[in-house]
């Protein structure tokens, strides 16, 4: 077991120099769950899909954007928007297409069709990331609804304790930080079950740190989570003092 993270003692609360962390983001580096690894499994498995179209559904925060990324730097895909007037299935016919928040930021009905027969057509691939299914998307095109049923879709759930706890103890390490199992089980009891928690707090924490001259401990947490949860409007969560 290792010891929280002493940090050199200074006066006050100063703001830290912004230094440049290498948070690892390859395939190398992902840490596969039991929750992940079907869509893992599909992403090493390309060009092999079993279908042309694969969307990958799951939660804010679910890691989603990670494995499309890996895919995109893996495949050459381009990411794509597909609007009107946006000519994205010509670049879906000249190959693989990315095309994330498929439910958030919406699409033309007629030009994601167009995308969908381009990759079937020249034997390319679309993927798509959302939080919801495709059966919950507002299509209105009878054509792009029936294209949209014959995509494989893959569920990614929320992230368990224990895979948060191994992303929270590799965030560190991109820091070359070494924290105190009993600390990571701490905050991962009390923090919103996200990927994307876990940066924005292993990230608050090493910037306190800088900042006030001391070390990554209970308490620090302990403040860190109580900001986290008041700008979430989580207050259902006591946190003790160590």
């Amino acid at each position: 077991m290792t010891d929280p993270v002493d940090r050199p003692q200074g006066r006050g609360e100063q703001l830290p120099l912004q230094f440049s962390h290498d948070t690892a983001r390859g395939r190398e580096d992902l840490l596969v769950s039991e929750r992940l690894a079907a869509a893992v499994s599909l992403v090493d498995e390309w060009p092999h899909w079993p279908s042309p179209v694969v969307v990958l559904a799951g939660p804010v925060g679910s890691g989603k954007s990670h494995l499309a990324n890996i895919w995109r730097e893996h495949s050459g895909a381009v990411e794509i928007h597909p609007q009107a007037g946006s000519n994205t299935s010509q670049i879906a016919a000249a190959g693989p297409v990315l095309f994330e928040d498929a439910d958030r930021r919406g699409f033309d009905d007629t030009e994601l069709f167009h995308v969908i027969n381009a990759v079937r057509q020249h034997g390319h691939t679309l993927l798509m990331t959302s939080r919801l299914w495709p059966i919950s998307w507002p299509v209105e095109l009878p054509d792009l609804k029936s294209r949209l049923k014959a995509a494989t879709v893959v569920e990614i759930g929320e992230p368990d304790e224990e895979l948060l706890a191994q992303v929270i103890i590799k965030l560190f390490s991109d820091r070359q930080l070494n924290i105190d199992d009993k600390l990571v089980g701490y905050i991962v009891t009390r923090m919103e079950r996200s990927l994307d928690a876990a940066q924005r707090i292993v990230d608050q924490l090493d910037k306190l740190a800088l900042a006030r001259g001391t070390r990554i401990n209970r308490n620090l947490a302990a403040e860190v989570l109580e900001r986290f949860g008041r700008a979430a409007g989580d207050g259902e969560r006591d946190v003790d003092d160590d």
